[in-house]
C-alpha cells in the first residue's frame, strides 16, 4: 500500500471510531452567533433573525428530564420577564436526542426530551419564551457546543459572544451568591465589558445521538430480568397496605380479564424502570383465581414485569380486598401509591393517567428527598 493512501485510511478508520455522542467544542467567546431554524413548541419555526432587534439575545440549551435544568425553569421566566422590556431576547433550546436518553436516567422527571412532551411542559410550565427542538438533527446545538443543561450563551447586540456558561453559582435559589447572566446583560445593557466570560456549566450531560445502542442494550438487559409471580393471603395483603418503610409504594391490582388493566399495564412497567433507583418500588396484585397462575406468569413475563408481583391466594376475593383497603368495592384496575409510613397519596379506582401518576411520584419522591 503506498504511504498516502495508508494514511488516508488510517484517518478514515479515526473518523469513522469517532462515535456521533462525542463532545463537539464550545462556542468561543467572541464567536458570531451561528445560524440557526428550529421548530419551537408554538407551532412555529424560529430563526436567528426573529431576534435581530434585541440588543443582547440570551441562547439557553435546557431540557425537561434533567433536575438541574428544571430548578432553573422559574428563574429564567422571571429573568424574561425582568428583561423584556429592556431589550433583551431568551431563547431555550433542547439539544437531547429523546433516542440516546435511559429510562433511568428519567428517575426525576415526569416527562421525557421528545418534542410532544417539550410541548406539554412549556404548556403546564408557562414558558414566557420559546422552547426549541433541535433533537432530530443536533445541528445547531454541535455548532454552539453547550456541555450540560443548562447552559447559557449570551450575544451583545452584534451577535458576538461575550459570555457562556452557568446561570448563576447555586441550583438551590436561596444558596446563589453570583448571578453570572444577570451580571452579564447588565454590563452590556451599559455599555461595559461584562464582569465574567466563562464559567462551568453544572447539569445533566448534553443527550448526543449516538447513543441509541447503548439505550437498546440497556434494554434487552431489564428484558432479561427474572419475572415471578407468588400467591398473597391476607397477613400478605396487609403487610402490602402498611408500606415499605424505606420506599414509596406504588401498588396495582389487575387481572388478565380486565382490558383497561392490560392497556394501562406496560405504563406501569415504565414507571418502574423510570424510579426503582430511588426510594420508590412497584407490587401488582393480580386478582385472577390461584389455579391461573401459569397464565398469570405468562403476561407478566410478557410485559417484562421484574418488579414484585403477587396473585390472590384465595377464591375468597372479598377477605382479601378487606385485607388491603375495606373502602374498595374490588374492581379493577385499582391504584395506590403508599408513602413510608403508610399514608395512602393516590388512590385510584379506574384507569390510571400515567403522566398524572408520574408527577405524583416525583412529587413525593423529591418532598422526602430532594436533588
Amino acid at each position: 500500500m503506498k504511504p498516502i493512501l495508508a494514511i488516508a485510511v488510517l484517518f478514515a478508520a479515526v473518523a469513522n471510531a469517532i462515535s456521533s455522542d462525542a463532545q463537539p467544542p464550545t462556542l468561543k467567546i467572541g464567536a458570531q452567533a451561528p445560524d440557526f431554524e428550529l421548530p419551537g413548541v408554538d407551532g412555529r419555526n424560529w430563526r436567528l433573525s426573529d431576534f435581530s432587534a434585541a440588543k443582547v439575545l440570551v441562547v439557553v440549551f435546557t431540557c425537561n428530564h434533567c433536575p438541574t435544568a428544571q430548578y432553573y425553569e422559574e428563574r429564567l421566566k422571571q429573568f424574561t420577564v425582568d428583561y423584556k422590556d429592556k431589550g433583551v431576547a431568551v431563547v431555550a433550546i433542547s439539544p437531547n436526542d429523546p433516542k440516546s436518553v435511559r429510562l433511568d436516567e428519567l428517575g426525576w422527571t415526569d416527562l421525557g426530551d421528545s418534542f410532544a412532551e417539550m410541548k406539554i411542559r412549556a404548556r403546564d410550565r408557562g414558558f414566557n419564551f420559546p422552547y426549541l427542538y433541535d433533537g432530530d438533527t443536533e445541528t445547531v446545538s454541535r455548532a454552539y457546543g453547550p456541555v450540560a443543561t443548562p447552559h447559557v450563551f449570551v450575544f451583545d447586540a452584534q451577535r458576538k459572544l461575550r459570555y457562556q456558561g452557568r446561570i448563576d453559582d447555586s441550583e438551590r435559589p436561596q444558596s446563589v451568591r453570583v448571578h453570572y447572566l444577570r451580571d452579564v446583560v447588565d454590563a452590556l445593557l451599559a455599555d461595559k465589558e461584562p464582569p465574567h466570560t466563562s464559567t462551568r456549566p453544572v447539569g445533566c450531560s448534553i443527550k448526543w445521538a449516538g447513543k441509541a445502542d447503548a439505550v437498546k442494550e440497556y434494554m434487552e438487559k431489564l428484558a432479561a430480568e427474572p419475572v415471578t409471580v407468588s400467591l398473597a393471603d391476607e397477613n400478605t395483603l396487609k403487610a402490602l397496605r402498611a408500606g415499605n418503610p424505606q420506599k414509596f409504594r406504588l401498588v396495582n391490582f389487575w387481572a388478565t380479564w380486565c382490558p383497561p388493566c392490560v392497556v394501562e399495564f406496560p405504563e406501569l412497567v415504565t414507571i418502574n424502570r423510570m424510579y426503582r433507583h430511588r426510594d420508590f418500588e412497584l407490587v401488582t396484585v393480580s386478582v385472577n383465581r390461584p389455579e391461573e397462575q401459569a397464565q398469570v406468569l405468562e403476561f407478566l413475563k410478557k410485559q417484562q414485569a421484574s418488579n414484585r408481583n403477587l396473585l390472590f391466594a384465595s377464591t375468597e376475593r372479598d377477605k382479601l380486598i378487606e385485607a388491603f383497603d375495606p373502602e374498595w368495592p374490588g374492581h379493577v384496575p385499582f391504584t395506590v401509591l403508599i408513602s413510608p409510613e403508610g399514608k395512602v397519596i393516590v388512590r385510584q379506582l379506574g384507569s390510571i393517567n400515567p403522566l398524572a401518576l408520574r408527577r405524583a411520584i416525583q412529587k413525593a419522591l423529591n418532598e422526602r428527598k430532594p436533588w
